[in-house]
């Protein structure tokens, strides 16, 4: 699986109808949610916003999509068959459609919103999927030093840190790393 790590837009005028893509990274549904919003934000007199996200989550790989009021099957899916193709996780696709007056039937819409997120997806940058899990850990003062550097040497980072006679931490660590990570640092490991 491939995610990605640097957005990518497109945009291309088809029988006078324009069409504009994004494509961006996603954690879940809220992220999501806030990247629609911002990109319809963007074109408050659109006439469609399709989209289509492939997340990873404890339940599994979900895949969802919207036609926008679309015939069925001709915005959405399209995107969403674009995603899986190439095996992405995490990502979500939009494209917004300015109605430019001429039907494009059916083909034509999948045509012009697949080929528009295909021109989108080609503009991001991407790379292999790690995934990423949550770990709380205490560790002393003197360690603090130590979880730094490691951490930047396994892509983990700090999600929350509270200082008391201890530090508390929630990290966030590659999965396939995350146990040899913690056993470093657990109060007998000899590091203190």
């Amino acid at each position: 699986m491939l995610a990605i790590v640097q957005a990518g837009f497109a945009e291309q005028t088809i029988t006078k109808s324009r069409f504009i893509a994004m494509a961006v990274p996603c954690a879940d549904e809220r992220e999501v949610t806030a990247a629609l919003r911002a990109f319809a934000a963007q074109h408050p007199t659109a006439h469609h916003l399709a989209y289509a996200f492939r997340l990873k989550t404890e339940q599994g790989i979900v895949p969802r999509f919207s036609d926008a009021g679309e015939p069925s099957g001709t915005a959405g899916m399209p995107v969403l068959k674009l995603i899986e193709g190439r095996d992405l996780i995490n990502v979500c696709v939009a494209v917004i459609r300015y109605y430019g007056g001429i039907n494009l039937g059916t083909g034509g819409l999948a045509r012009a919103y697949g080929g528009t997120a295909k021109q989108a997806l080609e503009a991001t940058k991407t790379m292999p999927f790690v995934e990423m899990k949550s770990y709380p850990i205490t560790i002393t003062y003197k360690q603090m030093d130590m979880v730094i550097n490691a951490l930047a040497k396994c892509n983990g980072n700090i999600v929350t840190k509270a200082f008391n006679e201890q530090i508390d931490l929630v990290l966030s660590l590659p999965v396939d790393e995350a146990q040899n990570f913690l056993n470093r640092f657990r109060p007998d490991a000899g590091n203190a």
